[in-house]
């Protein structure tokens, strides 16, 4: 994937969001709707440009979906990019 299409996916402060939980563990889409106080469609939306971007993964259990981090350096480019930002506001 290119540089410019993961920050594409990343674009999205409710996407930052869904990451930086399942950074902490995997998560369904119904915890991650608890969560983030997202719509159900909203939060699979976004999990959905997530996935395509090869950002997360899903497995599936019966009917449930758990989401995974794909590539832990995802992560710390989001916390990197959250840190900088917080370092410029003090």
């Amino acid at each position: 994937m290119a540089a410019s299409e993961i920050f594409k996916a990343l674009s999205s402060p409710s996407r930052l969001s869904i990451l930086r939980r399942l950074a902490k563990e995997p998560a369904s889409v119904s915890t991650l709707v608890e969560q983030t106080g997202l719509s159900q469609p909203l939060v699979s939306q976004h999990l959905r440009t997530l996935r395509e971007g090869g950002l997360v993964t899903v497995t599936r259990t019966g009917r449930e979906s758990v989401y995974a981090i794909a590539d832990h350096h995802i992560v710390h480019l989001v916390e990197d990019a959250i840190v900088h930002v917080l370092e410029d506001v003090h």
